[in-house]
């Protein structure tokens, strides 16, 4: 099958879907570009603060497009080509992007307030001291998922001979493997490109929010230091094991989480989402390019046996293993947590939460085709799904990129790999210090649940940031990654559903339309259920991991409190307006 038959198909429905659905959302919700933004109202120059919609944009899409839309769908390529674009395309219009974009609106509506504090006010203090259990755990697993496919991602190898080079003459460093393959280290020059735009971040946080320079030169400052991020790394690669990168990371999140938004967290993202406009551009120009020259599939249209086998039943395993291209529950604590903080105008929310979402899902699609074409599905099933060893779907999908990029343009495959796992580094590391501010959030909620009043201990930002880095690495430390992908898809998923149920109360006690929100949530809890079944009683239980047993069933838990407390309370709300019409009748 030609690459070019899906991609213009995907492109094509992305578009019809935000200029027709998108803005019928935004009419039932009935957004007023004349309202005070939450942003404009409390301006603190910490937390809220208004931003420029492309700058914001930016923010939020490098915060929410992590290594979710590219190690999902490479990892759920098993099942076939055909099955995951579905999934990617039909639930990303129809509810990844419904769910980011009404999540963004009720936060708005709230004075900037979490999930959590939307579902206090629609479900009452179960509902609020229910949800912040349940994010909390949800973002522990997101950030130790993440960590983890970082620190294994930057100690990356490859054959030289794979990579149509040899030792000498390629710009990476080589080093002998135990079977004497000589191999390229990959991941060196992602780590010092890392590093170098996280120490400049600040400097161009300065010069941008504090000395206003113009966006002319904001936009040449950071394209500078991300061409030099990576010239250093060719010179000056780092290479640590994966242990100590996830200790080095850990003490980056740990004050990235803590300072200001402005110092790190929007100077960076604004730097790393040139990197991954680029990647996104690249890899479209070579499929449009590859297509029209037959570019085709080397992995299969439908797979479902091999994936079944790997992963588990289609429905619901293939619909949690892509937990970022479709639909993500993470999205809700960007959105709810710091968009909301940020957005300068009531209506720039669709731009920022419907439409950021299918720019991610056009990226979910590009990576699924990257992989499907570029990589032979033999490498792919070694690399992604070993026998023995490390899963490494990061590497898969960079080596996927370096042949992608050597067939359509002639670009070197070394070249092409190092610019594929840049593209994923930068914000990987992005959502995991976005995740832990959340979770910084959330703790501090928590306490003011637990204590009355607060011991002024648990209130600062710096015990809460350190609290989630901790639990974070605890965890990432004693698994591996795909131990952890299963239950984070899951629970990001089901969180999506509380999300998209929360979200449905508060519309429907508003008097707005909850259909295009009931349905998904519906929808979305029923698999997520039922994979936290499947994993546990097919996995977890049988392999004797008990954390992730002792997760899997809090998670569950969790979800049918949550569940039955949000249906108790729209048939309250029903009953209530019946009576209500019946009187006034």
């Amino acid at each position: 099958m030609n690459v070019l038959i899906l991609f213009l198909f995907a492109i094509g429905l992305f578009i019809l879907a935000s200029q027709t659905y998108s803005k019928y959302i935004s009419k039932a919700l009935g957004v007023d570009p004349n309202r005070t933004t939450p942003a404009v109202k409390f301006n603190d120059g910490r937390d809220y603060v208004p931003t420029k919609l492309h700058i914001l944009f930016a923010h939020h899409f490098s915060a929410i497009a992590g290594a979710g839309p590219i190690v999902g769908p490479t990892m759920a390529l098993l099942y076939g080509a055909v099955p995951a674009w579905l999934w990617i395309v039909l639930g990303g219009i129809f509810i990844g992007a419904v769910h980011d974009f009404t999540s963004l609106f009720a936060s708005l509506q709230e004075n900037g307030r979490s999930m959590a504090e939307i579902a206090k006010k629609t479900l009452g203090k179960q509902g609020f001291v229910l949800f912040i259990l349940f994010t909390l755990i949800m973002i522990v697993l997101v950030t130790s998922a993440f960590l983890t496919a970082t620190a294994v991602s930057l100690t990356s190898k490859w054959p030289i001979a794979k990579l149509g080079a040899d030792a000498n003459s390629t710009f990476l460093r080589t080093e002998v493997g135990p079977d004497g393959t000589v191999l390229g280290v990959i991941g060196g020059i992602a780590s010092m490109s890392v590093i170098v735009i996280t120490l400049f971040s600040p400097l161009l946080g300065y010069l941008l929010y504090k000395r206003k320079i113009n966006l002319i030169l904001a936009y040449s400052l950071a394209s500078v230091i991300m061409a030099g991020s990576v010239i250093a790394g060719i010179y000056y690669p780092l290479r640590f094991s994966a242990e100590t990168w996830m200790i080095l990371l850990s003490i980056y999140v740990l004050f990235a989480a803590g300072l200001p938004v402005w110092m790190i967290l929007q100077p960076r993202d604004f730097i790393n989402v040139q990197i991954l406009y680029a990647g996104i551009a690249g890899m479209l120009l070579a499929l449009l390019v590859g297509g029209f020259n037959g570019l085709s599939f080397q992995a299969p249209a439908f797979n479902v046996t091999e994936g079944t086998k790997n992963l588990g039943l289609i429905w619901p395993m293939l619909f949690i293993t892509i937990a970022c291209g479709a639909i993500s529950g993470f999205h809700a604590m960007i959105a709810t947590g710091t968009t909301s903080k940020q957005l300068a105008k009531e209506s720039q929310a669709r731009k920022v939460g419907y439409n950021g979402m299918l720019l991610e899902c056009t990226l979910a699609v590009c990576v699924l085709l990257t992989v499907g074409s570029g990589l032979l599905f033999a490498d792919y099933k070694g690399i992604v799904w070993p026998e023995t060893g490390r899963s490494n779907p990061i590497l898969a999908f960079s080596l996927a990129v370096g042949y992608l990029l050597n067939q359509t343009f002639g670009l070197s495959i070394a070249l092409g790999a190092v610019f594929g796992i840049l593209l994923v580094e930068g914000f990987v590391i992005t959502t995991l210090d976005v995740a832990v501010r959340l979770n910084r959030y959330l703790f501090e909620e928590f306490w003011r649940i637990l204590f009355k009043p607060v011991p002024k201990f648990f209130q600062h930002y710096w015990f809460n940031s350190a609290l989630a880095v901790f639990l974070m690495w605890l965890l990432a430390y004693s698994n591996t990654f795909a131990a952890l992908w299963p239950i984070f898809g899951t629970g990001n998923q089901l969180l999506a559903a509380l999300s998209l149920m929360a979200v449905s109360v508060w519309l429907y006690y508003k008097g707005r339309k909850v259909w295009y929100t009931v349905l998904p949530a519906i929808f979305m809890l029923a698999t997520t259920v039922f994979s936290l079944i499947l994993l546990l009683v097919k996995t977890y239980i049988p392999k004797g991991n008990w954390a992730l047993v002792f997760t899997d069933l809090l998670l569950l838990a969790l979800a049918i409190a949550v569940a039955v407390l949000a249906v108790k309370t729209f048939f309250r709300l029903v009953k209530v307006g019946a009576v209500k019409q019946e009187l006034a009748g």
